[in-house]
């Protein structure tokens, strides 16, 4: 499995893709004025504390006050560590409305809903999780084979005692640990200690609200999180950003041998490798199929539903084959959607009736073990029998469609407006009721050019008709700015 990933740097943006095997697999995307802030902490003032919901609303000087509930704050001791006490205190007894907090994001802000906050703390690095107000070791979950999980443990708690840390905090080693040795552990360490060490600091001068830490900018997140041994190429096109990049790989992940190359192309970089056109893609609705079926995809409030339609696939064989092939090559478009598109929370897929048991545990098995390249936790839960699989996916970050995309002025963000016959007849009903309100004898519709068209040829018996109910003149002006369900009458 051969990756790359590109990256496109420019004043106004930076992008990063990540591509496998020659398919856009992740799309990231960090706009100045719009700049994810998971991972960074603050220091905020509590803005309102609300006891029937056991959560607050704190200001951490972003355009919308944060969010943390009760069960995301954990009181802090005198030696500085979290305090686990037997029951969850209630929000009022944690929190004070103008009381100064120190918290930490972890969902950014998506559509009206402000970010969410904890105060438990972490700092991430190459390999580990620096839990700076905690004891705990762990491992993550994503580690499944129980030998090198043994081994990364021990390995850690090993390090950590060679260390003499006065003050060790806990840790999480990530996946990005497995096959690292002792030096990588150790480097490890060392840096988030130094980092905890300028962020207590920091903490410690107290003062008005305002940003403690900021997490690394985009790429050199990528370069943190994403990276693997499968990534055999990294192209930049920008010098400094590669310089950044090459100094970044060889300090922290010496262990990773990757060719970072600059791109010097006259073409745009995304425009060579046709990510363009990917990204145009994944905000469209329909995605085509090689078999020739399609996946509709709604993404809503509540959740994303993700409809899966034979489309022009008759098949070879039988009804059954049909469309356990067409699931089966859907499992794995979703599996790669929900990554390219970032899609999160809860989200329901509605593959094509399957009567065969078999068929059915098949096409769960394959979706399942697609899902394993995807960073984000996930949830499936099996096929119900209205033949719908719900999941979830952890969403820390706004969809692709949030950040390229705004709710649309002349459909309010419907997908579909009124018809020019609809509109017609709202126009009628409006012009009666004028004419019972007022005495003129000469009434004005301003409306669009489709809507017009429509009353002075198809609807035109109907307006002579009407003319004469009410008994006055009706006369029509062309609005080319309005919408097609816009329109005015008034009096001429």
């Amino acid at each position: 499995m051969s990756e790359e990933i590109l990256i496109n740097v420019t004043p106004m943006e930076t992008r990063v893709v990540l591509v496998e095997n020659g398919l856009l697999q992740e799309i990231f995307v960090e706009r100045p004025g719009n700049r994810g802030r998971v991972g960074d902490i603050f220091l905020g003032k509590v803005v309102r504390v609300m006891p029937g919901m056991e959560a607050a609303f704190v200001d951490i000087g972003l355009e919308r006050a944060a969010f943390i509930q009760n069960r995301d704050i954990t009181p802090i001791g005198e030696d500085g560590l979290e305090l686990r006490p037997e029951n969850q205190q209630s929000i009022q007894q944690l929190l004070r409305e103008g009381q100064s907090i120190v918290v930490q994001v972890v969902k950014d802000a998506i559509s009206s809903k402000g970010a969410r906050l904890t105060t438990h703390l972490t700092l991430p690095s190459r390999n580990l999780v620096y839990l700076p107000r905690s004891k705990h070791i762990g491992i993550s979950q994503r580690l499944e084979d129980e030998g090198e999980r043994e081994r990364l443990l021990a390995l850690l708690n090993d390090c950590l005692d060679h260390a003499q840390l006065t003050d060790r905090g806990g840790y999480i080693v990530r996946t990005a640990a497995e096959g690292v040795d002792a030096k990588g552990f150790v480097d490890d360490i060392d840096f988030l200690q130094r980092l905890w060490g300028a962020v207590e600091r920091r903490i410690a001068k107290g003062g008005d609200i305002r940003t403690i830490y900021r997490d690394m900018p985009l790429y050199m997140r990528t370069m943190r999180d994403v990276i693997t041994p499968n990534v055999e190429k990294i192209r930049v096109d920008s010098q400094q950003t590669c310089e950044e990049i090459s100094r970044f790989l060889e300090d922290f992940i010496p262990d990773i041998k990757v060719d970072v190359e600059l791109y010097q192309g006259e073409r745009p970089i995304f425009d060579v490798y046709a990510v363009e056109d990917e990204i145009d893609k994944a905000l469209s609705r329909k995605v085509k199929l090689k078999s020739g079926g399609d996946l509709v995809i709604d993404q809503t409030e509540a959740m994303t539903t993700i409809d899966v339609n034979t489309g022009a696939y008759l098949g070879s064989r039988n009804y059954a084959e049909t469309v356990l092939k067409t699931n089966l090559e859907a499992a794995a478009a979703i599996a790669r959607q929900l990554r390219v598109r970032n899609l999160g929370g809860i989200i329901i897929l509605d593959f094509i009736d399957m009567e065969d048991a078999q068929h059915r545990r098949q096409l769960h098995r394959t979706f399942t073990k697609a899902l394993e390249k995807d960073h984000a936790r996930t949830t499936v839960t099996e096929i119900s029998s209205l033949g719908l699989i719900e999941m979830t996916r952890k969403r820390t970050r706004e969809s692709l469609e949030q950040v390229m995309s705004s709710t649309c002025t002349v459909c309010d963000g419907r997908g579909i407006q009124k018809s020019p016959d609809t509109v017609c007849y709202e126009i009628f009903r409006e012009i009666m009721r004028v004419a019972r309100a007022y005495e003129n004898d000469v009434l004005l519709v301003m409306a669009s050019p489709p809507v017009v068209d429509r009353l002075l040829d198809e609807e035109s018996d109907t307006l002579a008709d009407l003319e004469e109910l009410v008994g006055k003149t009706v006369k029509f002006e062309v609005e080319p700015m309005y919408t097609q369900e816009q329109f005015d009458v008034v009096l001429f």
